[in-house]
């Protein structure tokens, strides 16, 4: 394994875990806590994560590597309504209103953007 292979898959986990904390941090909204910070924090390591991957993988020239640029294309822009109903329904909240369907958005959005990943 190589240093950039090792790299990568180290941001896979890191990807992998930012939507645990999306999901997980949906789920326990749903069930009534107000536990918005991972949610947050979840989306943003998406995001970032996500953009370092197609990096790695468009610089790495193997087969095991390769970049569907629709795909990324299509996941990014899910990426940015997840991190956008994210970073509002946050700042709802704080002003002490009801963020509930944008944090539903944020929620749904990345399982639909597990789905792209995992179906495509």
């Amino acid at each position: 394994m190589t240093a950039m292979d090792f790299v990568y898959n180290v941001l896979v986990a890191l990807h992998l875990l930012g939507m645990a904390a999306v999901v997980g941090g949906w789920i326990a909204v749903r069930s009534g806590r107000t536990l918005i910070a991972p949610i947050v924090w979840g989306a943003r390591a998406q995001l970032v994560t996500g953009l370092a991957l197609v990096g790695i993988a468009s610089a790495i020239k193997d087969d095991s590597h390769e970049v569907n640029n629709t795909k990324i294309a299509v996941k990014l822009v899910i990426a940015l309504v997840v991190v956008a109903a994210a970073e509002i329904g946050r700042a709802r909240t704080k002003r002490g209103q009801d963020a509930g369907t944008l944090l539903d958005v944020a929620g749904g959005g990345a399982v639909v953007n597990v789905l792209v990943a995992a179906l495509w």
